[in-house]
């Protein structure tokens, strides 16, 4: 009797001991989420976004009203195209005093020739060149003035296109787009709501490509490098798994005390160190799922 309990008890200790070897650590399957939020106020015109619908990055789940921002655009140019017609034109302004200039000129060439000859005094030269300075002086005046008004209106020119550029900013952002390819997850909106910035529509997350988030002792995570490729397991209940191939993604450079709900190899261990391990998703892993990990 005495040799039946023994070899019994010997039995199950083996048992237990196969049991506890079959994994090295354990964890929760995640994926990469990503909340979609509206970035302008306004009403949703349409949203076709639902949940379950596999979303490829960029396409157009829905618009916001952008009435508003196109009015105000097309007012911001039209008060652009008519500072633009205000705009001086050099040459036509300064067409008057460049022609004095050179009927001084030569006038002055004539005299000059003549007060060579002594026809006449050499003053009346003195008296053009005089002139031709002055001449010269307000077409210097009147080209700084004109600057100076370019100058300013290009500047108010130069505002009223960044207020447009802002307005092209909104109505461009007025489009929903998913930012990366996966499954919408839950959505948060329905057409015609109106929505402010900042506001969730949806969200979504690549299930092709998941993550088990696992924690393992100090001694284990020494043997793990970022790259370094483990056995995973997704438990599949009913005392079944399903086999994976993982590769490290992420190793915490920090310890943390031992979460409550995840077993470790070491029970004793109140220090682990998380990591994270992808796995290309066959479809049966799913998101909170149970999982384990051999190395």
């Amino acid at each position: 009797m005495n040799k039946s309990v023994v070899f019994l008890f010997s039995l199950l200790s083996v048992s237990c001991g196969n049991e506890s070897a079959q994994w090295d650590a354990t964890g929760v399957f995640e994926a990469k989420e990503v909340v979609v939020s509206a970035r302008q106020p306004g009403e949703l015109l349409d949203f076709s976004a639902e949940d379950g619908q596999n979303l490829h990055a960029g396409i157009s789940v829905g618009t916001i009203d952008t009435t508003q921002a196109a009015l105000q655009r097309r007012r911001l140019h039209a008060e652009m195209r008519a500072m633009t017609a205000r705009r001086l034109d050099a040459d036509e302004q300064l067409a008057d005093l460049r022609q004095q200039w050179h009927n001084l000129d030569a006038e002055r060439r004539r005299f000059a020739t003549l007060a060579e000859e002594r026809a006449v005094p050499q003053k009346q030269v003195d008296d053009i060149e005089r002139q031709m300075l002055v001449a010269e002086r307000r077409i210097a005046a009147r080209r700084a003035t004109i600057a100076a008004t370019n100058n300013s209106i290009d500047e108010q020119t130069a505002s009223l296109a960044a207020q447009a550029a802002c307005f092209d900013q909104q109505i461009r952002t007025a489009r929903i787009v998913a930012p990366v390819s996966g499954t919408v997850l839950a959505t948060y909106a329905a057409r015609g709501e109106y929505v402010a910035p900042g506001r969730p529509l949806f969200k979504m997350a690549d299930l092709n490509r998941m993550y088990l988030r696992a924690y393992l002792t100090a001694e284990q995570v020494n043997a793990l490098t970022i790259g370094s490729e483990v056995k995973v397991y997704a438990d599949q209940g009913r005392n079944e798994r399903r086999a994976y191939r993982g590769t490290v993604v992420w190793i915490a450079q920090e310890a943390e005390f031992t979460p409550k709900t995840i077993q470790t190899r070491d029970e004793r261990a109140h220090l682990v160190y998380a990591v994270k391990i992808r796995i290309a998703n066959d479809g049966f892993v799913k998101r909170g799922m149970y999982g384990e990990i051999r190395f």
